[in-house]
């Protein structure tokens, strides 16, 4: 709904009304424009990589001049690492943090942005190879942006630049030590080690900057094209030292980014520039607001009112003041007109946050809320600019690896192959007119710069309207894949006694894109009228044609012999084949079938793979009956029924063996293993056997029952086959114990995890207490506990990342079992302070949040945890978490 207000005599922009506040889950939108910088990552994806159609890329980067300049964010729709909009860009997601974590933390995604955040800050870090050395630049933007394909399987050569003492760009350092002082701020609680790092680092990029003056892109020219320093490096300057004062509370910072206004550019009255927004380039409208907050000088405040002035009610005693679209968006400049609308947008919500005056309060906010709303949907085409969130939501982006072409070409495929969740768009022009087209880079790019501030100004609207709202379960969802990779088929002439064959083999990746230099097919025969010619296969020939580009053919191979049936391969190992442009993503081999001179049997007709070969040479078409190879491994088609194409194997022996003792039971399990029938479990009272076999499993479970509690029973178990059976597993071992009943009284332990994945180097888990009692319960003087291995003996750090009841009424304590047990051999302990509250009967705590890791940050291996259950991802009582008030237990059984 909009509504027009009067401010001071001047028509105000539309306002947001709370019902158009309150419309969207901003959560969800929070969750998505976090993962977009997921989809920007350079370098080799970590195991929790949730984008399904990016792998690794730009393995290379730095090779040139011998360093590892491997991971970071691709900048746009291109593949260009640019250091210096990177580096604002993790600057302005690290200040988002620093004013809205609790945004980040109600929504569930502050651990999603930390990660993200720290891909950026590893990256500088890498590229700051010397004090007085950073490298600025990975990739040539010519070169990159000539070329239309997936970042997996970049063709160009990727050249880095660099700046030093010699060729200075106090602005490129200055910016990247501003996202490094702002990071060590937001990751002190958490790993107060990596905050060291990351300011020792940022400290000497900022001398380095402030030592040898200069502007970056005169000396790394190549981002002169794409991203000019055309505000210069003061801004940066004063930007950089406000955030290492920030960090380290040395006033030398202060005093540096005080001095550094001073040359900020001004007009013709004196006055520092109003009338645009924190950006790539200019960072003083940022500088001037920490500045006014930090210092309280009438300078940098009234700067910055002029700023919020200009963007809102206009400026007083001046006509100046930002074009609005007739639907309520600020509209700065059409080349990402979204993006500086929401860069404004934080800036007022930092500033009303601030500011004493309730007036100057409520434009400022009413304001930032405007423009985020009409960004999510609420505007004149009643559609969302984010891609993959609410209505109507762009679908051509210009971005290359989420188009997905195979052929160098914006018009191949017609529609994107894959969903980029969470990217601003540009935008709409002066008129609220847009127009999704993948060919419009300055209406329809996104980048990472586009959602920095925007993600920041999700996190305010989630702390001002997202109460109770959750991200989305499951995201993001499983994309319909296509055929990547195939053959088209043709015939390409025939004879009385031949065929010949014309396949075009196609790489058309895209899950993620990748190149094969180990691509085959096999082309399958019925050589029945052969035989019953009197012929057989060793009279029939195979030989590659006259087109060829890089496969080799094999001679009939008998497939099954009894039935006549053989098969040809074509192997173009050894040839690149990729999805990156029209002579890369298919190579074309003819091949010709022969049968002796002057015979007159030969029949395609009952050929397996003949069914989809169409007629015509010229118009090949996908053949589903020419099964596709990659390193061997069948990626397309189908096989002939029966047959035996490769000769069975006895199989691997069972890993991954574990023994969970019970009450007179054991419960073992392991690994699945390729081509195994069977398992057989055998069992010992001594250590290293004898062992006798106790049963057969067709699955990876067996247990083990009837046992004597307090007896050490020893396990292995085989696999086997039609061919035999494996050597043993390693041994497993354990005592069957007689177990109580578990306690159950009116205090419920519900249990889930957000974190399936057990070997990463945190345990995430999510605890609610349940009264279903009829009494009021204080939680003052509960204790829960969490039961795990600890992989190895180091400190730990805990933290309640959110709670209902607050979570500073929470605190967090480590324990040992003695003796261990094994499934645990440690415990974390949550006590509830005197201000948690109570619980009245049938009332729950909400949900309490937390996660611990070791202080170097090893990984934990979860999978032998008693309290872990990867799959338990909705809260449900869970009696492997006890419960206790003075030692009593009221919950749960002990391991």
């Amino acid at each position: 709904m909009l509504t027009c207000t009067m401010v001071s005599g001047a028509a105000f922009h539309p306002s947001v009304s709370e019902a158009a506040s309150s419309e969207y889950n901003y959560a969800e939108a929070l969750q998505k424009s976090i993962y977009f910088y997921e989809a920007q990552r350079s370098g080799a994806l970590p195991d929790d990589n949730r984008v399904e159609w990016r792998g690794e890329s730009g393995l290379q980067d730095g090779a040139d001049v011998g360093h590892d300049l491997t991971g970071g964010w691709y900048d746009a729709g291109d593949h260009v690492k640019f250091g210096f909009p990177m580096a604002y860009t993790a600057t302005m997601l690290a200040w988002s943090v620093y004013e809205y974590k609790d945004g980040y933390v109600q929504s569930g995604q502050l651990e999603e942005i930390l990660d993200n955040i720290r891909w950026a800050t590893d990256y500088f870090v890498k590229a700051h190879t010397a004090p007085n050395e950073l490298w600025g630049q990975v990739g040539n933007g010519s070169a990159d942006h000539n070329w239309w394909g997936a970042a997996e399987v970049m063709p160009m050569a990727r050249p880095s630049y660099k700046i030093d003492a010699a060729h200075p760009g106090s602005d490129l350092a200055a910016e990247t030590a501003a996202a490094l002082a702002s990071a060590s701020i937001i990751f002190r609680d958490s790993d107060a080690v990596y905050a060291d790092k990351l300011l020792l680092h940022a400290k000497q990029l900022y001398n380095f900057a402030d030592t040898y003056r200069g502007v970056y892109s005169e000396s790394i020219t190549d981002a002169k094209q794409y991203y000019n320093s055309w505000s210069g490096y003061a801004d940066e300057l004063s930007w950089g030292g406000v955030w290492l004062y920030m960090a380290t509370g040395e006033q030398t910072y202060l005093d540096k980014a005080i001095t550094a206004s001073n040359s900020w550019s001004t007009n013709q009255a004196g006055q520092w520039g109003y009338q645009w927004t924190q950006s790539w380039d200019d960072k003083h409208y940022g500088a001037q607001l920490l500045l006014s907050r930090i210092t309280g000088d009438s300078k940098f405040i009234q700067s910055t009112e002029r700023n919020m002035q200009y963007w809102t009610t206009g400026v007083n005693g001046t006509s100046d003041r930002v074009t609005y679209t007739p639907g309520g968006l600020a509209h700065l400049d059409q080349w990402g007109a979204l993006r500086y609308a929401a860069n404004q947008a934080f800036l007022a919500f930092v500033y009303a946050d601030w500011v004493s005056d309730p007036a100057k309060q409520a434009t400022a906010r009413t304001f930032a809320e405007r423009q985020i709303t009409y960004a999510l949907g609420d505007n004149p085409r009643n559609s969302s600019y984010v891609i993959g969130f609410g209505s109507n939501a762009p679908q051509h982006p210009h971005h290359r690896t989420s188009h997905g072409s195979w052929s160098d070409s914006q018009t191949t495929p017609a529609n994107h192959r894959h969903i980029l969740y969470g990217a601003l768009v540009g935008g709409p022009s002066k008129s609220d007119s847009y127009t999704d087209t993948i060919s419009d880079y300055v209406s329809n790019e996104v980048a990472t710069d586009y959602n920095s501030a925007f993600t920041g100004a999700l996190a305010k609207m989630m702390i001002l309207h997202g109460q109770g709202q959750q991200p989305l379960d499951n995201f993001p969802v499983a994309e319909t894949r296509e055929d990547e990779m195939f053959a088209e088929t043709s015939v390409n002439t025939s004879g009385s006694n031949f065929v010949e064959i014309r396949v075009l083999l196609n790489n058309r990746s895209g899950w993620p894109a990748r190149s094969s230099s180990q691509m085959s097919f096999n082309y399958y025969v019925d050589l029945s009228e052969a035989v019953a010619a009197g012929y057989g296969p060793e009279d029939i020939t195979v030989k590659a044609g006259g087109y060829n580009q890089g496969g080799t053919v094999s001679q009939l191979q008998p497939y099954d012999a009894a039935n006549h049936i053989y098969y040809t391969k074509v192997d173009f190992t050894g040839t690149p084949i990729y999805p990156g442009g029209q002579s890369a993503y298919r190579k074309e081999i003819q091949f010709r079938i022969s049968a002796p001179l002057n015979t007159a049997f030969w029949d395609n007709s009952n050929d397996f793979s003949f069914k989809d070969v169409a007629l015509t040479a010229s118009s090949p078409v996908k053949n589903p009956y020419i099964p596709v190879f990659d390193a061997g491994v069948r990626v397309y088609g189908q096989l002939p029924t029966g047959g035996q194409p490769t000769e069975p194997q006895v199989p691997g022996h069972p890993s991954g063996v574990q023994a969970v003792a019970g009450n007179s039971s054991v419960a073992l399990s392991w690994n699945t293993v390729s081509g195994a029938a069977q398992y057989t479990v055998k069992r010992s009272l001594v250590s290293g056997g004898p062992y006798t076999a106790i049963g057969t499993a067709t699955g990876a479970v067996y247990s083990d029952i009837g046992l004597v509690n307090g007896v050490d029973y020893y396990y292995v178990v085989t696999a086997s086959n039609n061919v035999g059976e494996s050597i043993s597993s390693a041994q497993v071992s354990a005592r069957p114990y007689e177990t109580p009943p578990p306690a159950a009284g009116n205090l419920h332990v519900q249990y889930r995890t957000n974190d399936p994945s057990p070997g990463d180097s945190q345990i995430r888990s999510q605890f609610r207490i349940v009264n279903t009692g009829t009494e009021t319960a204080q939680l003052s003087g509960l204790k829960l506990r969490y039961y795990y291995t600890v992989d190895g003996d180091k400190p730990q750090e805990f933290h309640c990342d959110y709670a209902a009841v607050g979570s500073g009424n929470l605190s967090g304590s480590f324990g040992k079992l003695n003796p261990a047990v094994t499934l645990a051999d440690t415990y974390v302990e949550i006590s509830f302070g005197s201000s948690a509250g109570s619980l009245a009967p049938g009332a729950d705590t909400g949900e309490i949040q937390v996660r611990f890791n070791k202080t170097d940050w090893a990984a934990y291996n979860e999978s032998n945890d008693y309290s872990y259950s990867g799959t338990q991802q909705a809260f449900a009582d869970w009696n492997k978490v006890t419960l206790y008030r003075e030692g009593t237990l009221l919950w749960g059984l002990e391991p």
